[in-house]
């Protein structure tokens, strides 16, 4: 069952158009075009991977100011270690744009579920962006249009073809990780609510990234990725705590 997707959108009207963006897990698909896209802009945009090797093989095919920075999100050290990395060579950051996470996990019950399993895709998609978010504020809070993106998926939303009562007993990490995820936005967004940062979930819908996935109805990842970076340059009078699929709400 697909994501129901819309045309691609454009930048939102009066875009803040970023100097510096951090992409987290971007050596290929979604991640990748993202940083390619900004780079676009004229963005410094760190490619974060967790190997290194694979994202300098990814930032030597996507042009403009692309630097990687090593990246593991559900490793405290390796966060720390990329935010005094990026800090050496910015003064601050216009963008992050929490990608990493994924491990879209269909077939998995929600009834006699590993735990231990779901637990690490909850890992790695909401408690990776906070990582993040911690050791990036500091460059985040000196720019001065900041903007948070966490990517997301309408898989952990309360409505929809792909929303949490419609699976039934699978997804269980991917959805659960996912509702987290966007609870983990809602509230960061109340807690910023007196700053300039915006912060958002955003669902690029359902992305062609994996051979046989475009045959599935998975849209193009350029169109994807537009998603993505539609929240990366909103105004300084955008929506901030919200769900969004190609510029329009979606039901958290």
């Amino acid at each position: 069952m697909t994501e129901t997707t819309t045309e691609p959108v454009g930048l939102p009207d009066g875009a803040a158009i970023p100097t510096t963006a951090l992409v987290t897990g971007a050596n290929r698909g979604l991640g990748a075009e993202v940083v390619r896209q900004l780079a676009t802009l004229g963005a410094t945009v760190f490619l974060g991977s967790r190997d290194r090797a694979r994202g300098e093989e990814a930032a030597s095919a996507l042009g403009g100011d692309v630097r990687v920075v090593a990246l593991d999100v559900t490793d405290g050290e390796s966060v720390a270690a990329a935010a005094a990395e990026v800090a050496s060579q910015v003064d601050h950051l216009d963008v992050l744009v929490n990608n990493a996470g994924g491990n879209f996990d269909f077939a998995h019950p929600v009834i006699g579920s590993d735990v231990d399993h779901v637990a690490g895709i909850v890992d790695a998609n909401c408690f990776g962006a906070m990582r993040c978010v911690n050791a990036f504020m500091e460059l985040l809070s000196a720019s001065g249009a900041p903007r948070i993106v966490n990517v997301t998926s309408e898989a952990g939303s309360h409505g929809g073809a792909m929303g949490l009562p419609t699976q039934k007993d699978n997804l269980a990490g991917y959805a659960i990780a996912k509702a987290a995820q966007n609870a983990y936005t809602r509230k960061l967004a109340s807690a910023l609510e007196d700053t300039p940062i915006l912060v958002n979930a955003i669902s690029p819908g359902f992305v062609a990234t994996q051979p046989g996935t475009e045959a599935m109805g998975g849209r193009p990842v350029p169109d994807g990725a537009a998603s993505i970076v539609w929240g990366a340059t909103l105004p300084s009078d955008g929506p901030s705590g919200g769900f969004f699929r190609d510029g329009v709400p979606v039901d958290f």
